[in-house]
């Protein structure tokens, strides 16, 4: 049977929509707005999509834009409701990547139309690219690996996976003063996998969550033990995608593992990225501001590299901006980079925010930015990223 997700915020019009299609033998699962309805969207891949444009907080446009970004939803032909017909407005919707649009009022004709015209066409390409053999075989492969993920998880209980540490250091005194956490896969049948392989394969199959979870609580035990060891208290820095951060639970999780572990709030940081928190601003910032009541730190990811965070930035509740690496390779030979770079760096400290430069190679790089009163450094000049007994050996240095 044909799945429908119906995202609509008028109740009355929802219900009509729903009503109607269950008549025609559609299965259909609806949303009141559009957060709800990305959510139901990764988990239920539906086989079309309605969505009202007009939406307050999240719009039509954001929950096209998300799902769009995503593996399992890419390819949903996805039709617009609005009652906006603008020329503008359809050629932006269209850029998005909308299969069509339908003007409201429409007729019961009218949308069974324009649904099965999508769905024949949806239909088409699935039979003309299910015939390529290079196709075939790629997908054979990714179906594979995905099955190797799942087994891994289920019936392995994390043990192919394992966390490593990369050192943040301060850039005056050279002392560790946290590091970030990075998930690692060593699977018997594929070898090591890499991350951008990794995260982006368990996003698609929505083995993130669990796979986040362990790795929180990972992190939460294996500070501890350093804590108890005497060394150091840490602040410990994880990164989290989208989907783990748009969970509806997330806090009581986070608060779970905290007080499993009998650690402090201020000891963990969670990383987020630039495009992350722009996918739905009002949502994140909330968010955030109940994980900072917390205590628990965050820092922005990656930042330079999205399209419109010095619009939000003084907004967002954050502790720490970290400068893409693009920024820091060559930048003592890249005038452009170095103007970017030394920009961010007073920025951040006008907005009282730590700021730290990523990938960090060269004495240049690091001369640079001490130069420029950066705050802190990580990248392969001080260390790799590596498992936490030979970080250990670094906190046993520093002691």
């Amino acid at each position: 049977m044909t799945k429908i997700l119906v995202i609509e915020d008028e109740n009355a019009v929802r219900e009509n929509l729903v009503e109607l299609l269950e008549a025609e033998d559609f299965e259909t699962i609806d949303a009141a707005n559009g957060k709800v309805g990305i959510n139901l969207a990764l988990t239920e891949v539906p086989d079309l999509i309605l969505c009202d444009l007009m939406m307050p907080e999240f719009d039509g446009y954001g929950v096209l834009t998300t799902l769009r970004q995503e593996p399992l939803t890419a390819t949903i032909p996805f039709i617009f409701l609005t009652a906006k017909a603008t020329k503008a407005d359809f050629r932006q919707g269209m850029e998005l990547g909308a299969d069509d649009y339908l003007t409201k009022p429409f007729t019961r004709a009218e949308l069974l139309s324009a649904i099965d015209g999508r769905l024949q066409k949806q239909a088409t390409l699935k039979q003309y690219y299910s015939t390529s053999p290079q196709l075939k075989a790629f997908n054979s492969e990714i179906l594979v690996v995905k099955n190797i993920l799942h087994a891994a998880i289920e019936q392995g209980h994390f043990r192919q996976f394992f966390v490593e540490y990369q050192p943040q250091v301060d850039i005056h005194s050279g002392k560790i003063i946290a590091a970030e956490a990075l998930l690692r896969w060593q699977s018997p049948e594929l070898g090591r996998v890499a991350a951008s392989e990794l995260i982006p394969l368990a996003e698609s199959t929505g083995l993130i969550i669990p796979i986040g979870e362990w790795v929180l609580e990972s992190v939460c035990q294996q500070n501890q033990a350093w804590q108890h060891a005497g060394y150091s208290p840490l602040c410990i820095a994880v990164n989290f995608s989208a989907r783990q951060f748009t969970q509806p639970d997330l806090i009581k999780k986070i608060i779970h593992f905290l007080t499993t572990n009998n650690l402090e709030p201020h000891y963990l940081e969670l990383e987020l990225t630039e495009s992350l928190i722009m996918q739905d601003i009002n949502a994140a910032i909330a968010t955030m501001n109940e994980l900072r009541s917390l205590g628990i730190k965050i820092a922005v990811d990656d930042f330079g590299t999205g399209y419109s965070s010095l619009m939000y930035l003084k907004k967002l509740p954050i502790n720490k901006l970290k400068i893409d690496r693009y920024f820091i390779h060559n930048v003592v030979n890249d005038p452009q980079k170095a103007a970017i770079t030394t920009a961010l760096i007073q920025m951040g400290h006008n907005l009282n925010l730590q700021v730290i430069a990523e990938g960090v190679e060269t004495e240049l790089d690091l001369e640079f930015l001490r130069q420029h009163n950066c705050d802190a450094m990580q990248g392969f000049l001080f260390s790799r990223p590596i498992v936490a007994a030979e970080f250990q050996k670094f906190l046993s240095r520093s002691a």
